[in-house]
């Protein structure tokens, strides 16, 4: 008797997976399942790896110039050393490479960690382990658009998927732009919305976990002015900008608030 199970669709098999991680109350990777990963991570923790054939190999994150791949093995790994205060999380590659370049990991004494886009589970559960066991504080970077602010909800809040997995959030992160209310502010090269745009916004606005502020704040401004803008933007005053002066500055009001 045969005991293949085969699906007509990928996401005939992402659902299956989706319900069987809810029934037992355990996430897939507890069970070999492992989705695709794409982020990095760079700064001051040296971690052990425990992946079997690499137990006992240790690597400092900041000697890898491009970040270390957030996959399986590392979210596994133990930290053995942290020279680190603070985590900060960003959407995109480039401005992940530009604060490497420019040194944001020792300025901050931050780990930078590259979501790439909507944050990966592996990641999502090393940015947990770092607020867990080692208490850093996490602040998170995107587009300001409707997208980013989802990309920054589902780190805090979880994803409607894996809302029952706790350990894949990190509910004391701290969203700290850019905002809608940033476009103006810094006067900074914007796009229209689109309809899909449009469309997410009105979701976010109904969504019971976006009531607060900043979210509720932002997201009257991104419908009042239908406009959005890259953390690329910040790039008119200059490349050293983003981490010398707004970064600083966006992080210092945070603490105030």
């Amino acid at each position: 008797m045969s005991h293949d199970i085969k699906f007509q669709t990928q996401q005939e098999s992402d659902q299956t997976i989706v319900e069987l991680e809810t029934l037992i109350d355990h996430p897939r990777e507890d069970f070999n399942i492992y989705p695709e990963e794409r982020s990095s991570i760079f700064g001051d923790l040296t971690i052990e790896y425990t992946t079997p054939g690499y137990e006992g190999k240790q690597l400092n994150l900041t000697s890898l110039p491009d970040g270390a791949s957030v996959g399986p093995a590392l979210a596994q790994a133990e930290w053995v050393k942290c020279g680190a205060k603070m985590v900060i999380a960003v959407e995109k590659g480039a401005m992940f490479s530009r604060f490497i370049e420019e040194g944001a990991d020792r300025k901050f004494k931050a780990i930078i960690v590259h979501t790439a886009g909507m944050a990966p589970r592996a990641t999502r559960k090393v940015l947990r382990r770092l607020m867990d066991e080692l208490g850093l504080p996490l602040s998170i970077l995107t587009d300001s658009d409707p997208w980013g602010l989802s990309i920054a909800g589902v780190l805090i809040f979880g994803s409607a998927a894996a809302a029952h997995l706790r350990e894949l959030t990190v509910p004391d992160a701290v969203y700290a732009g850019l905002y809608a209310s940033d476009i103006e502010r810094y006067n900074l090269p914007a796009m229209k919305f689109n309809k899909e745009d449009e469309r997410r916004v009105k979701e976010l606005i109904k969504d019971p976990r976006f009531q607060d502020e900043p979210w509720s704040r932002e997201l009257k401004v991104f419908q009042k002015n239908q406009r959005k803008a890259e953390l690329e933007s910040m790039s008119k005053y200059g490349l050293s900008y983003f981490v010398n002066k707004f970064l600083p500055e966006r992080l210092a009001e945070l603490k105030e608030s």
